[in-house]
């Protein structure tokens, strides 16, 4: 079930949000886990028992640290903490890469092993790297164990976030999980980010999506068709990961939790490190904080901190999918900020803020470029297509460009920061909060009047895509 289909949004969400507002205040967590199961077994029946043995086992694993560091027993406490890091890598690497690995031992040795051709569990990267951070916190005294296995299973299993994120560590909801409440205004709030995040989904996403498949399947790409191709696959991931962060935190909002922000105008950044500053914000703080800086980060001397920064990018490539391709990505990734680490961050910094925006963009729309071609022969044929291998320009560029031009000034409007925008216009007024467009927008005046008006809208012109849209797919399933 994904949020952009009339079953969740006529059905599946209406009747939650009814049930929740009804039961009793104790209650509220069991109807979210129920919910929860059934939303995840709508597409995956059989794999909800695998996540519950997740549950189950890194609750069991949070109890016994708990109890070990009590009675004064770190050693005990840290083999425990050893087995669920262990068993959770164990339980990711057998869905996600055994065929994996076995087709490259094939390929190396001509073993001929048969493949498992195991289905990948959706969202089980997200959920498996939640808990991990859930027993490492506890590890490190940062939570207390969660005692209660049903408040501690609705936070691995709750639907807003639970098959593409954003990733939500324990310790930023482990109040709202016992203590929250949901006044008018927080509803609101949340149901508008969500018609903004569906909009995005639906009205660009979507939309920019069927160009970039269009032209992907294309036999023979001039240069500039497949950098007009390239770019449509740029749009198409932000919209639609973004857009799918902002449903989340908006649904989260509906029943009382506050989820971090995952974006920032990512496409406005000035540098790859300060793009990966504001991309999937929780991924990259999840690497920080329990990777790159257990690792050493920056406190070891400037060898180590490349060599750092390159494991984190590499296990950063592998988690996005079992394929060469997010590896070369990953290393892509690695190299970039290294080079910017040893000299390039200081030199982009006095140059006019055009010139890293342009330097920015360009490495970026590579960088997708490698992310969406999985098979590494297409992505040469296709690298050789974007650097002129077949002729410049031809006819299907002008007509791509002709049929999209009003949308992708749409896309390119709706990638801007405008909070300088609006400092302007308030002749100088600070404008305090940041992170996403709805934030910027709510700081104007007389905007609560229009917000409901521009939500019915957003969601009247969603509702009319999604009728006549069969091209409806979520990028980030299938990581």
């Amino acid at each position: 079930m994904v949020f952009s289909s009339f079953v969740f949004l006529l059905v599946f969400l209406p009747i939650v949000l009814f049930l929740y507002y009804i039961c009793p205040a104790r209650c509220r967590n069991v109807l979210l886990l129920i919910a929860s199961l059934i939303f995840y077994a709508w597409g995956e029946p059989i794999y909800v028992l695998l996540m519950l043995f997740s549950t189950v086992f890194d609750y069991t694993n949070g109890r016994l640290i708990e109890y070990f560091q009590k009675k004064n027993r770190p050693g005990s406490a840290k083999v425990t903490l050893i087995v669920d890091l262990c068993g959770n890598l164990a339980i990711l690497g057998f869905f996600k890469y055994a065929d994996f690995v076995i087709g490259n031992i094939n390929s190396i040795t001509g073993a001929g092993l048969s493949l498992l051709h195991i289905a990948l569990p959706i969202g089980i990267s997200f959920y498996t790297f939640q808990t991990m951070s859930y027993t490492i916190d506890v590890y490190r005294g940062e939570v207390e164990a969660q005692h209660n296995i049903l408040d501690f299973a609705t936070y691995v299993t709750l639907f807003p976030q639970l098959i593409a994120g954003p990733i939500v560590q324990y310790k930023t909801v482990a109040k709202e999980l016992k203590h929250r409440r949901v006044t008018v205004t927080e509803f609101s709030e949340g149901a508008f980010r969500f018609s903004i995040g569906l909009a995005k989904k639906v009205l660009l996403a979507n939309q920019i999506g069927s160009l970039w498949n269009t032209i992907s399947q294309m036999q023979q790409l001039s240069a500039a068709t497949a950098w007009l191709g390239a770019i449509a696959y740029s749009f198409q991931i932000y919209f639609d990961f973004s857009g799918y962060s902002d449903m989340a935190i908006g649904l989260g909002r509906m029943f009382g939790f506050h989820f971090l922000e995952n974006f920032n105008f990512p496409y406005m950044s000035k540098s790859i490190t300060e793009f990966w500053r504001r991309w999937h914000i929780s991924l990259s703080s999840w690497f920080r904080e329990y990777v790159y800086i257990p690792l050493g980060g920056n406190r070891r001397g400037k060898a180590r901190q490349l060599f750092n920064i390159m494991v984190v990018w590499m296990l950063t490539g592998l988690w996005h999918g079992a394929n060469w391709n997010f590896i070369l990505w990953g290393l892509y990734y690695g190299v970039l900020l290294m080079i910017e680490k040893l000299f390039l961050l200081k030199r982009l910094e006095k140059l006019p803020a055009w010139v890293g925006h342009l330097y920015s963009m360009f490495l970026v729309v590579i960088g997708w470029t490698i992310f969406a071609q999985t098979d590494i022969g297409s992505l040469a044929g296709y690298f050789k297509a974007m650097f002129g291998g077949n002729g410049a320009v031809d006819s299907s560029f002008f007509y791509f460009l002709r049929c999209n031009a009003v949308l992708l000034i749409a896309l390119v409007l709706c990638s801007i920061d405008y909070r300088g925008l609006v400092r302007k216009i308030r002749k100088g007024e600070a404008v305090q909060k940041e992170g996403n467009i709805y934030d910027v927008i709510e700081t104007s005046r007389g905007w609560t009047a229009a917000k409901p008006v521009i939500m019915v809208a957003l969601l009247v012109v969603s509702f009319a895509f999604l009728v006549g849209d069969s091209y409806n797919p979520f990028l980030y399933f299938r990581f």
